[in-house]
């Protein structure tokens, strides 16, 4: 065997930029982290780590979970859901997690924050849940953009305006691999927007 065929039997397969982009800022990372900070707003004096993991564990980390075990067995394509079809059920999954989010967050007498945030993410799936029966609406958009409203919500516009790059950079992505349309990224970002500010209406 000579050098270059060694060479390329041992290279990695490449990765592209946006591939790294959605994995590494996608909606379960991204409201798992959020929780964090909602969290330590909400209840910074008691147990603020434990309302985020409630959250996390719940409504970002089962879920996924259940896509990757169906990624696994054949019945989804990979974990960024590329057909729409394929979505419907890992919401519904994420549905279910965020209600039992919200009722065990009320039932442990977290800070009023924290439940809010649980319904408003339910009433975020909800939303995207139906829009993906006909539509493949961008859930990176509306993720990502949501936690840059939110922070500026929480911590002023001054680090809303240092996260803000990433919202055009995760549409980027999402338009370079092909998994959304432009119109699909744009729906996103607004339904992730505006949700977000009414969470801080009812705080």
């Amino acid at each position: 065997m000579d050098r270059t065929t060694l060479a390329a039997g041992l290279s990695l397969p490449k990765v592209s930029w946006a591939r790294i982009v959605s994995d590494l800022i996608s909606p379960p990372v991204v409201w798992a982290l959020l929780a964090f900070p909602i969290a330590h707003r909400a209840d910074h004096n008691g147990t603020p780590v434990v309302w985020a993991i409630v959250y996390g564990t719940l409504v970002c980390w089962l879920p996924l979970f259940y896509v990757a075990w169906n990624v696994r067995n054949g019945n989804i394509t990979d974990l960024h859901m590329k057909v729409r079809r394929e979505r419907i059920r890992p919401f519904i999954v994420t549905l279910l997690g965020s209600t039992a989010a919200l009722a065990m967050l009320v039932a442990a007498g977290a800070p009023r924050l924290m439940p809010l945030f649980a319904l408003f993410s339910l009433i975020q799936l909800a939303l995207m849940t139906l829009i993906t029966l006909v539509w493949q609406i961008s859930v990176h958009s509306m993720s990502i953009t949501g936690a840059v409203v939110t922070t500026g919500a929480l911590y002023g516009v001054g680090p809303a305006l240092v996260l803000f790059p990433l919202v055009p950079l995760v549409g980027a992505a999402r338009y370079k691999l092909g998994r959304h349309t432009l119109s699909q990224i744009i729906a996103g970002a607004v339904v992730g927007a505006t949700t977000s500010l009414l969470l801080f209406l009812f705080v």
